[in-house]
């Protein structure tokens, strides 16, 4: 069933405005009857028919209201290092289909890429737009937001405990440091050169904690998707 997010939902009836609109009634060629699912973007979904269509609106007649089954029951904030190429479009992309929800783009020492904050800016819009479309895809009642990148010294200041820095140099198994009760959790993951000591030993020093995703190297747009599904198995939710 098509998928839309607006921003308020009234219990009886919607209208969907713009690029939307014209996308149910241009390229789905939607008609009046039949049915859509929008979510307001805290979680819940509204099961709604379709009353009337054309390009410019299209109004929904609301015919159940429920919660989110899609929404994972941790809440992961991804702290990911600027990547090369179009690796960070993967990386958000696949993320928001695992669960994540919240992305945190930061310069790390031994980062490749780094654009000017014009660029910067750009490309936050573009992983905004996609994280968009697969939270569309994967039936998620959230839209994941991707934040302006930081310095890895002020992510992990703001980053929700507990704390995982998924390091190539070793550390624990995610089984041993997080349980299936787990309301929220941020995940560190590093560039195509990892981490650097001194990353490391501020993140130690600031109660986190380092976390192995097994004997392998694992690459850089590999790991952050790798370490989250391991997230998601651990605490339940996949």
């Amino acid at each position: 069933m098509p998928r839309f997010f607006l921003d308020t939902i009234p219990d009886d009836e919607a209208v969907i405005l713009g690029e939307d609109a014209r996308h149910i009634a241009k390229s789905l060629r939607m008609r009046p009857g039949e049915e859509v699912t929008l979510c307001d973007c805290l979680g819940y979904d509204y099961r709604g028919e379709i009353a009337e269509v054309s390009p410019e609106a299209v109004r929904v007649r609301i015919l159940e209201i429920c919660k989110s089954f899609a929404e994972p029951s941790v809440q992961v904030t991804l702290c990911q290092a600027l990547l090369k190429g179009d690796k960070m479009d993967w990386v958000v992309q696949k993320a928001v289909e695992l669960g994540v929800r919240r992305i945190q783009p930061m310069v790390t020492a031994r980062c490749v890429s780094r654009p000017d904050e014009k660029a910067l800016s750009k490309k936050t819009q573009r992983w905004q737009k996609i994280a968009l479309e697969a939270a569309k895809q994967s039936g998620r009642g959230i839209i994941p937001e991707v934040l302006p990148a930081v310095s890895f010294q002020k992510a992990v200041k703001a980053a929700p405990k507990p704390r995982l820095l998924f390091y190539e140099g070793g550390g624990r198994r995610v089984p041993e440091l997080l349980s299936e009760t787990e309301a929220a959790l941020s995940m560190f993951i590093g560039p195509e050169g990892g981490f650097a000591d001194e990353e490391v030993a501020q993140m130690e020093a600031e109660g986190g904690v380092r976390a192995t995703l097994g004997p392998r190297i694992l690459r850089a747009e590999t790991a952050p998707l790798a370490a989250l599904a391991a997230v998601m198995v651990v605490t339940g939710n996949l």
